[in-house]
């Protein structure tokens, strides 16, 4: 396995970043088998792990923890270890968000549940429209300076506020992001225009989300055929979504003129692009796991990636992902519409 560097923070992961999103009961409940997955990805030569505290409400977390405890102890510090906080834990209404009061609490949460003195990067799920960043950052850069924390970073934040955040921590004095966690994939391109840019113009690392759109780029979802997979029972509009299904047969077709599965030309796809640093795979089987490092070798061409341009245009999304970040005024009509009394003219 090949190692790259997270943004300008020194700190070397690999291109593919282990997500833990599907240990627990979201997805694998058997902890002893999310354990193995996780030490089989290591023994890989992944050493980047990503979980965060919403996932299965801490299950996740807890599982990394039992998976990392049972390592010897340098093999321990071999591994980079991100986490995130931002979604409610609980039903107080302080239980999240971004605010100094929360982080500070969901921090300490956290390593108690990972079983560890201290993160590696940890980054705030999403924005937080109530919290003022200068707030989060400053409760951040306290969490880096006790030690508890190495690095920070942001996850599916636009543009406007990636630059904002970068603005705040030079203008205050404080720690600033040093990575950003977005969705990409074939798929999935809008980054490619505005936030991508703007994380190499800073320095920041990417770490990519849903490279395989969810599960539509591994081949199990096809036009006119009833998906059948565990993603599916959640009801993801977007698995239905003709055109994305339409840009799938399309992808698939090329895969199979480049000798390739289509789940391995959307791997190399994704961690292709300079601004990339690790893709993050989600696997819940061993078998889901295997399937992605057994492509770990393949490199695209100029001539297929043109082709994956002609099929999806460079900085388009096929349609938007349903639990991507919306920014308020598009999913609030009040933001974006004057009382009716002041709408006119004259």
């Amino acid at each position: 396995m090949k190692y790259r560097t997270l943004g300008r923070t020194g700190i070397q992961v690999s291109p593919y970043c282990l997500g833990a999103m599907m240990f627990g009961a979201m997805g694998n409940a058997d902890h002893d088998d999310s354990v193995r997955i996780i030490h089989r990805a290591l023994d890989a030569g992944i050493n980047f792990v990503d979980t965060a505290d919403m996932y299965s409400r801490g299950e996740s977390e807890e599982i990394v923890g039992k998976a990392l405890r049972q390592l010897p102890p340098t093999r321990r510090d071999d591994v980079v270890l991100a986490t995130k906080a931002f979604n409610p834990m609980g039903d107080d209404p302080n239980m999240r968000g971004s605010s100094r009061r929360w982080l500070v609490r969901a921090v300490e949460d956290s390593l108690r549940r990972l079983q560890t003195d201290h993160i590696d990067l940890y980054q705030v799920h999403r924005p937080d429209p109530d919290t003022d960043v200068e707030e989060t950052l400053s409760a951040l850069s306290d969490l880096v300076h006790s030690g508890k924390v190495r690095a920070i970073g942001s996850s599916t934040f636009p543009a406007s506020q990636i630059v904002e955040a970068q603005w705040v921590a030079e203008r205050r004095g404080l720690e600033r992001f040093r990575t950003e966690q977005p969705p990409y994939s074939i798929l999935d391109r809008g980054i490619e225009r505005e936030v991508l840019p703007a994380l190499e113009r800073y320095g920041m690392g990417a770490l990519v989300w849903s490279p395989l759109s969810g599960g539509m780029l591994t081949g199990r979802y096809r036009k006119g055929q009833a998906p059948d997979t565990h993603r599916a029972q959640y009801g993801f509009s977007h698995m239905r979504d003709e055109r994305r299904l339409d840009a799938v047969e399309a992808l698939i077709t090329l895969a199979e003129k480049a000798g390739l599965s289509l789940t391995h030309l959307a791997m190399a796809f994704v961690t292709a692009h300079p601004a990339v640093t690790s893709a993050i795979i989600g696997p819940r089987t061993m078998a889901h796991l295997d399937d992605v490092l057994a492509g770990a070798e393949v490199t695209l061409d100029d001539e297929i990636l043109d082709r994956i341009d002609e099929i999806v245009a460079p900085g388009t999304d096929v349609s938007p992902l349903p639990h991507a970040y919306g920014t308020p005024p598009l999913a609030e009509p009040r933001l974006r519409r004057r009382p009716q009394s002041d709408r006119s003219a004259a």
